[in-house]
């Protein structure tokens, strides 16, 4: 079953968001940082501590920025310029576009074209995180080895959006000045520009980074399929409280544009009621659910399946 009300025209093909490649080689920038940054947030941290020692304000500080850039992720980068889940007024892009850059996970017009293709070719060869490969490649692996761009083709609705094309332009010193620099600065108004750097700095990238790679990992394994067996995407209440509410990951690899991952009222999803939140005041508008009956059809069906005699 495919319900046909979800098909959308988003540009999602390969063919249009995959780059013309080369051979698979090491990329030594992502290597170098994703290897470093945790050396790197424990080392400060520990100084910290030692010269510091507890201070609430640089806990609260490091909690904020956990929320406001993985938000940005799941939010923005994902629901929003990913699948088009719902629409959102400039400021609110705006937001999602500087603390999503200050995660260091690329900017959204290319974390974008990825989880499309990631999408349209799940489980696959094509899939650049594809889960047959191993945990580790799909955790991080991939993005040690990625393939060489000669001519890189963007889906074309981020193309001709400004503010994603602003973002990826100027995404390294959005994410340096975001990312590292404004913490420390807010960390030394609150008594430790060094408890700002290494907590809501460096500690939040690590943590934040992860958050997001267990969703590519440990959710095509762990967990349940109450909605479709067709790919290896699991639903996991526990990834879900990491996540930001990604964690029921069945549900949205079988119903991609609803701007809820987790639909029941006490599923754990902050990013489904930040959005709802938002549009009360108009921010946010045309947030996409998927009918109940659809849904409803849909764990019909595997539940038949355990019925069924074995072929």
């Amino acid at each position: 079953m495919k319900p046909q009300h979800l098909e959308t025209n988003l540009d999602i093909s390969s063919e249009n968001t995959q780059p013309v490649q080369k051979k698979k080689q090491i990329d030594w920038v992502n290597t170098i940082f994703l290897t470093t940054t945790p050396i790197v947030a424990i080392a400060l941290s520990a100084l910290y501590f030692m010269q510091n020692g507890l201070q609430w304000s640089q806990i609260a500080l490091a909690v904020i920025f956990y929320f406001a850039t993985g938000l940005s992720i799941t939010g923005g980068y994902h629901r929003l310029f990913s699948h088009r889940a719902y629409k959102a007024n400039n400021l609110v892009k705006f937001l999602y576009l500087i603390f999503g850059a200050a995660t260091f996970q690329n900017s959204a017009l290319k974390w974008s074209a990825d989880h499309r293709i990631h999408h349209t070719h799940v489980d696959d060869e094509k899939d650049p995180y594809n889960i047959n490969k191993g945990f580790w490649w799909a955790h991080i692996g991939w993005i040690f080895f990625q393939e060489k761009e000669v001519e890189p083709k963007y889906p074309k609705d981020l193309l001709n959006d400004k503010l994603v094309m602003w973002q990826h332009r100027n995404y390294l010193w959005l994410a340096v000045v975001m990312g590292v620099i404004l913490p420390t600065v807010i960390g030394y108004f609150l008594g430790s520009a060094l408890g700002g750097l290494a907590l809501a700095g460096f500690g939040r990238i690590v943590f934040v980074h992860h958050c997001t790679f267990f969703i590519n990992s440990l959710c095509h394994i762990v967990g349940t399929r109450p909605y479709t067996d067709t790919n290896t995407a699991r639903d996991s209440a526990i990834m879900a409280v990491f996540s930001y509410g990604e964690g029921y990951h069945n549900y949205h690899h079988y119903f991609p544009v609803d701007y809820r991952n987790g639909i029941k009222w006490y599923h754990f999803d902050p990013t489904k009621w930040m959005i709802k939140t938002l549009s009360f005041v108009g921010w946010t508008s045309d947030l996409k659910k998927v009918q109940e009956k659809l849904i409803t059809q849909a764990k019909l069906e595997m539940e038949m399946k355990k019925y069924q005699p074995a072929a």
